[in-house]
């Protein structure tokens, strides 16, 4: 019998040029191609994801401050997935078995069940559909529905890491569609209200090298076009990748990687749409309490730009 992969079942679609690979181990994105070239960090399916390279981040997005937060009158304590840190984060299911509801040659769905857990003692029915066309590229839907008999808080988020195929994003030009950074503190969670990006090194608003900027801040104020979208775009010698998310996204987290080991040290930058920021379990803000019965979705999307797109 051959070993299995760490990361389980791999689906594979493609749409067009575009090619995915999508795991069964927390529903993540393990690779993005367009036309052979890498869009997102890639992985091999015997490895964890590094960074959380393509992970699903559900029911909340970011950190939790020491793992506690209340609501109503109970007060919660989860367990701490930060311990250095001492704090919650990235939520409870990226490590789960997804089972496989649908795949086709261009989409794949997939489905769990998240049973009651220490610190969230709330039921929810989670669904990530991945799809992909030749002509809009990715498109990733996430859907939760409360099964359960309380309200639940929720949040939710994804970590791609985008790649404009140069081999450091020093050199890299960058757009980011926002007004506003959150301030944070060394163990990330926010240490003040959201401040104007104008005359900071924060302002990517207009096309900008990245250059030696240090990147792992929560933005919100999205600018979006027509149909409601906000576009971040990653780019180098006219080739990139361009990631868009629907109005429930009000946040993006940008990680220009310089924590990780020497191997993904500002490789590629972690663009991660999110419906509310850091440790807004404790704050409340932009978070989302599903009643029971309650389904909510959101969106969002990659597609390659430029020379190669």
């Amino acid at each position: 019998m051959m070993p299995a992969a760490l990361t389980g079942a791999q689906y594979e679609i493609a749409g067009g040029d575009y090619l995915a690979i999508v795991t069964e181990m927390g529903a993540g994105l393990r690779a993005l191609l367009h036309r052979d070239r890498p869009l997102v960090t890639a992985y091999e399916a015997d490895e964890l994801p590094p960074g959380g390279a393509g992970q699903l981040l559900l029911p909340w997005p970011n950190r939790i401050d020491g793992g506690r937060y209340q609501l109503g009158d109970t007060e919660y304590q989860l367990d701490l997935s930060e311990p250095a840190a001492g704090n919650a984060i990235h939520g409870l299911t990226r490590w789960s078995s997804w089972s496989l509801a649908r795949h086709d040659p261009h989409a794949v769905v997939l489905h769990l069940a998240l049973l009651g857990h220490t610190g969230y003692p709330f039921r929810l029915e989670l669904t990530v559909e991945y799809q992909l066309s030749g002509n809009s590229g990715l498109m990733v839907s996430v859907t939760a529905h409360n099964a359960g008999s309380r309200p639940a808080p929720y949040g939710t988020g994804s970590h791609p890491y985008l790649t404009a195929g140069a081999p450091a994003v020093d050199g890299c030009e960058l757009t980011l569609p926002v007004s506003r950074w959150l301030p944070a503190d060394q163990r990330g969670i926010p240490s003040g209200p959201p401040s104007d990006v104008a005359g900071t090194q924060f302002d990517f608003r207009a096309v900008r090298e990245i250059g030696t900027v240090t990147l792992d801040h929560a933005f919100t104020g999205l600018e979006r076009d027509e149909a409601g979208l906000a576009w971040a775009r990653l780019t180098s010698d006219g080739a990139g990748t361009a990631l868009w998310a629907d109005p429930g996204y009000g946040w993006l987290q940008v990680f220009t990687g310089d924590t990780l080991s020497q191997e993904h040290r500002r490789r590629a930058v972690a663009i991660e749409p999110m419906t509310c920021p850091p440790n807004s379990f404790v704050t409340g803000t932009d978070l989302l309490i599903l009643e029971p019965g309650q389904t909510v979705s959101h969106r969002w999307g990659i597609q390659a730009i430029g020379a190669a797109g």
